[in-house]
């Protein structure tokens, strides 16, 4: 595999026996996931949501199943980053072939009417840092509008909740690149702290980890042992459970005061999912 596979669960794969005799783990965040999804949603710009690496796969799922039949997209993207230096010349151009295959190129961008909205979990904002240099540096080379683009790419960092403080210095307080957004292109949505650390730490993943080092070499073969079928498990009722009129007024009353709903089309995708 060039990328790691993952089953699709909404359309769905046929997973014949692989769920046999699996007990569902227990879902005990669902609740602060709802939440934040629809955090997320309001603050998102109205944009395509692309999940950066494997920690917010639950969301995925669970919106995949809310979002069905709606004309929001969803999608992943696998790649891992870790330090600048790793990202070499043969990798640089195999992470911009993943991200053509997800329909986003300079070009691209330039173009189309909807951003692209990237998110994933946020500590330090290193992997936001490194995925916005790689979009800079190719449409730099494409010589495509940056003033166009810039406008089209938007950051939602879901963070750590901590107390609240006028003297608080979050992430973003830290980098450079932000600025050269709109100011509404880079927000947060708070996650509780023990939610957050669980998808970012502790929780059992469906896929692989693709970190640059396997970018250009290919994904490891998924596994299937009981740990990959519990998280396939688990995946499988977060679709399911996104798809029920319960989870789905839950995501639409977290999107309740959030100011986009003055915009039509946060007030048509609330009254969507209610």
């Amino acid at each position: 595999m060039t990328v790691p596979f993952r089953w699709d669960l909404v359309t769905p794969d046929r997973l014949g026996s692989l769920l046999d005799d699996v007990t569902v783990p227990e879902m005990g965040y669902l609740g602060e996931l709802c939440r934040c999804a629809g955090k997320v949603l309001a603050r998102g710009g109205n944009g395509d949501l692309v999940f950066v690496g494997r920690s917010l796969d639950s969301m995925f799922d669970l919106l995949g199943g809310a979002l069905e039949g709606t004309d929001h997209r969803l999608a992943r993207l696998p790649l891992s980053f870790q330090r600048p230096e790793d990202h070499t010349r043969p990798r640089v151009l195999r992470a911009r072939e993943i991200l053509t295959d997800l329909g986003i190129t300079p070009a691209s961008l330039a173009r189309r009417t909807r951003p692209v909205t990237f998110v994933d979990v946020v500590s330090s904002g290193r992997t936001f840092r490194s995925l916005f240099t790689l979009l800079d540096d190719w449409i730099a080379e494409e010589r495509e509008p940056w003033p166009v683009i810039r406008l089209k790419i938007r950051f939602v960092g879901v963070t750590r909740r901590t107390a609240t403080s006028p003297n608080a210095v979050r992430w973003k307080d830290y980098a450079d690149w932000p600025r050269r957004l709109p100011a509404a292109s880079v927000v947060n949505v708070s996650l509780d702290a023990m939610t957050w650390s669980h998808f970012g730490n502790w929780q059992q993943k469906l896929t692989r980890w693709f970190p640059p080092h396997r970018w250009v070499s290919g994904a490891a073969e998924t596994q299937r042992d009981d740990r990959t079928r519990k998280a396939l498990a688990e995946a499988v009722r977060l679709v399911e459970l996104g798809r029920t009129r319960e989870v789905r007024q839950m995501i639409a009353r977290a999107i309740d005061g959030e100011p986009a709903l003055a915009e039509p089309w946060l007030r048509a995708l609330r009254s969507r999912l209610a």
